[in-house]
Parts: C-alpha cells; sequence; structure tokens
C-alpha cells in the first residue's frame, strides 16, 4: 500500500519528513476521517446518559452540539502536543489522540439523568484526571510490571462490553423510546441494519481509504436511507444548519467547576489503563513505520501530552484524550511515518471544533442510525480485548485472576442494585464495573503465587484446564 511517489522509502520511515502538501493534506484528512466517528461518539453517549442527548427533547439538548464541537477541537489540540511538541510533552511522532471510549463506563453513572448540572463534577475529574495522567509520564516506564496482557486485556473487553448495550439501544430507537411502540420497530432496525450491512462490506471487500472509513461511510449511506424513509427531514437538517453558528471559540468552564471525589478517583485510576494504552500505540508506530523500538523520551513525551491534552479539554468541556490506534494501523498501512502529515490532519480537526456548523449537522444523524455504527465500533473494542487476552498464557492461575475480575466487573455492571447501601462515591465507582475488575485483576496478578497446584482450580473449572499459551481452556 505504501505510495513511494509521496518519497524514498528512507524518507517515508523518518517522523520528520515533510511530504509535499499536496500530498500531506489529503492524507492528513485520511487520518481524520478514519477516527472522526469514533472521536465525537463520546459526547453523543455522555449527553445520552445525561438525559439531554438525541430524542430527549430536553431544553438542554443544544448542549450536546457544544460537547461535539470541543471533542473536535480538543483532538486536534492534543495531536499537536503530539506531532509538533512543547518541550517534554509530545512524543514528536505521528500520533493521532482523540476522545477515548476508556473512560465512558466512569462517566455515565457519573451523569446518569443528572442532565447538565452533573458536568461540573465531570469536567473537574476530567481536569484533575488529566494533571495527574500526565504525571504519570515521568515513571510510565517502571508501572508496565503490573499491567500484563490479562490484565489490560481484561480492562479492553470490559469497556466493550459496557458499551454494547448502548448500541444496541441506540438501533432500537434510543433510550427516550423505551416503553413506546416504536422502541425496536422494523424501521428503526432497518436503518442501523443498513448501516451495519454497508460498514461490513467496505471493510472486507475494499481497499485502502474506503476500507479504512467503513463506519464513516456506513453512517453515510444511513443517514441517506433515513432521508429517503422519512426517519429524518430536509426542514430538520435545514434548521439546525441555520441555528449553528458559522464560527465560535471555546468557553472556560462553561458548565462550571466542581470536586466530585469518585469522578476525581475514578479518572485518575483509568489514566494507568490510558497511559498503558498510549504506550502501545507508541511501540507500534515506531516499529510498524520505523522498525524500531520506542525510545524512553519518545514514550514519556507522549504521556505528557495525553495528560495535558486531557486536562485542557477539562476547562473548556471536552473529554478525556488518548492515542487512537485506528490510526496506527493506517500508518502501516501507507508506510508514511512523517508527523506533519498527522499534524495537517490536527489542524483540519481544530478548524471543524471551531465550527459548530458540523457539529449541528452531525446531531442531525437520527439515533437509530448511530447505533448501527455504534455496535459495530464497540464490538470491535469487545474483539480487540479477546485478541489482547490471546497473548496471555491460560494456566489455571490466569483463569482464576481473569475468573473472579470478571464476574465482580460484569456483575456489578449488570446488577447495581447490589450495591445500593454503599456512599455514594464508592457506589459510582463499583457500578462500573470497569474498576473494580481492573483493581482486582492488577491486585491478584501481584499477589498470588506463579504457580497453582495442579488439582487448585479443577473443582470450580469442570475440568476445563487451559494450559496452552494463547489457547482456550480444554479439556
Amino acid at each position: 500500500m505504501t505510495d513511494h511517489s509521496i518519497g524514498t522509502p528512507e524518507q517515508l520511515r523518518d517522523p520528520n519528513y515533510t511530504p509535499a502538501l499536496g500530498k500531506a493534506i489529503p492524507l492528513g484528512i485520511q487520518h481524520v476521517l478514519a477516527m472522526f466517528v469514533s472521536n465525537v461518539t463520546p459526547a453523543i453517549i455522555v449527553a445520552g446518559a445525561a438525559g439531554f442527548g438525541f430524542g430527549s427533547n430536553s431544553p438542554d439538548f443544544p448542549e450536546l452540539l457544544y460537547l461535539i464541537q470541543m471533542s473536535m477541537l480538543f483532538a486536534g489540540v492534543a495531536t499537536l502536543l503530539q506531532t509538533i511538541t512543547l518541550g517534554p510533552v509530545g512524543a514528536a511522532l505521528p500520533i493521532v489522540q482523540g476522545t477515548s471510549f476508556a473512560f465512558i463506563p466512569i462517566m455515565i453513572p457519573l451523569v446518569a439523568g443528572r442532565g447538565v448540572d452533573a458536568l461540573a463534577a465531570l469536567f473537574g475529574g476530567v481536569l484533575i484526571g488529566g494533571i495527574f495522567h500526565a504525571f504519570l509520564g515521568l515513571f510510565i516506564g517502571r508501572i508496565r510490571f503490573a499491567l500484563p496482557p490479562l490484565v489490560t486485556g481484561l480492562v479492553v473487553t470490559m469497556i466493550g462490553l459496557a458499551l454494547v448495550k448502548v448500541g444496541i439501544q441506540y438501533a432500537a430507537g434510543g433510550v427516550p423510546a423505551i416503553g413506546t411502540p416504536e422502541y425496536g420497530s422494523l424501521l428503526n432496525w432497518s436503518a442501523a441494519l443498513v448501516v451495519i450491512f454497508v460498514t461490513l462490506g467496505l471493510k472486507f471487500f475494499s481497499k485502502g481509504m474506503l476500507s479504512v472509513s467503513a463506519v464513516l461511510i456506513g453512517l453515510i449511506v444511513g443517514y441517506f436511507y433515513a432521508l429517503m424513509v422519512g426517519m429524518l427531514s430536509f426542514e430538520a437538517i435545514g434548521t439546525s444548519w441555520s441555528r449553528s453558528a458559522a464560527f465560535a471559540l471555546p468557553q472556560p468552564f462553561k458548565y462550571g467547576f466542581e470536586i466530585s471525589f469518585a469522578a476525581v478517583l475514578g479518572f485518575c485510576l483509568m489514566a494507568f489503563i490510558s497511559a498503558i494504552e498510549t504506550v502501545g500505540d507508541v511501540s507500534g508506530i515506531t516499529k510498524g513505520g520505523a522498525g524500531r523500538e520506542a525510545t524512553d523520551k519518545e514514550i514519556a513525551g507522549a504521556t505528557y501530552a495525553d495528560g495535558l491534552g486531557s486536562a485542557l479539554a477539562g476547562i473548556f468541556g471536552g473529554f478525556p484524550n488518548t492515542s487512537f490506534s485506528q490510526n496506527v494501523g493506517l500508518i502501516a498501512m501507507t508506510g508514511v511515518m512523517s508527523r506533519h502529515v498527522v499534524t495537517c490532519g490536527a489542524i483540519f480537526l481544530i478548524i471543524c471544533g471551531l465550527v459548530p456548523k458540523v457539529g449541528g449537522l452531525i446531531r442531525t444523524i437520527p439515533i437509530e442510525v448511530l447505533g448501527g455504527g455504534v455496535i459495530v465500533m464497540f464490538g470491535m473494542v469487545v474483539a480487540a480485548g479477546v485478541s489482547m487476552l490471546s497473548d496471555v498464557d491460560w494456566n489455571r492461575r490466569n483463569m482464576v485472576i481473569f475468573a473472579i475480575s470478571l464476574s465482580v466487573g460484569l456483575g456489578l455492571q449488570l446488577e447495581p442494585g447490589a450495591v445500593q447501601h454503599l456512599p455514594d462515591t464508592l457506589r459510582i465507582l463499583m457500578t462500573s464495573g470497569l474498576l473494580p475488575a481492573a483493581f482486582i485483576a492488577i491486585l491478584l496478578n501481584l499477589v498470588l503465587p506463579e504457580e497453582l497446584a495442579s488439582e487448585a482450580t479443577e473443582e470450580v473449572s469442570g475440568g476445563m484446564s487451559g494450559e496452552a499459551k494463547g489457547s482456550l481452556p480444554h479439556k
């Protein structure tokens, strides 16, 4: 897939090489298209959980436009920190930053049903969590031992499992429609299925940019389908476009500032996971694009940029940022390692974030159409977690760690009433499911002995002992 007309093989492997603008700009926009939907989806999900999202008829629904705008703007700002750097901040590599899915299971319990009033504490947590995330850059290399594939794979899988319900609800008509005859109707599902089938068709039967942007193109096709069947009207599109400003600057502390212990603790704990994810992405970029290992300076710089980008976003009403793994794959596909290409993409994101009309169009997407894209994306998060777990040596010890962590985390997520008597802070953290699962996995991985007696788990595993590396348990 490498296009040698852009430069020589040596130039293409050089992060500091600058292709001609005529080549660099389209390549940069390609990076944005690959992550665009994933980047704005967390804002839509959090607004929906708070009660002013799609289909809510809330007077605060226009606030969703601002959240979408900030998602684009600060993804671009954080990406610039990575590519052009600011002192020690940034890896000087082609790292694309975007709004992280990892924090959604933490954010949903914090805002659930509380409307815009919940955002002050939420963004206070984002700001403090971002500062803590940047602090991790001082010693990120020394804590990696505590997060092996068993732990990170479990966490990523749990993130996906926490979110798949959202995709089904969206495809069926959205939370506000639950209990109505329209919820789960054939019309609603048809829009979601159009998106899913188009996405799968492009992903598996096309190449290059069509394959990379499969979800985005699927949503566009679903959007036109919704227009054809009357789920969306041109009048609604025109109204949203005309009511959206052509240019607007972000507002610091637009929703106020409040310190919530649950929010701060949740974001700081998840910062560990996000930091390790970024280390993996940096290593993937240097290996795939330049054929070398990442340096300590690059890893520390990337972590500083992760944290500072998230902290800045929290000030203005944006969500935590992290490196986007799909763009690591895009670099491997194109063979273009230039950080200045990604800088072009970052500038494009910033421009989009300063033009609310872009967000005005996004918010006209019917929730059922978005549901089709979300089902694919969140399913891929689960699949990514399972892929990471395939690197685990599935001995009895690791099976016990995984079993207990998953049982407690997923169980609390499915039955939040089980901890209703806990203080509010602990209840919010526990019902996320993600943090208890991660904490248990990390703790057990550190304290359990490496070897368990051969008969130690037979009484609970039904003879499924799972002894092969990277294999499923077998008799």
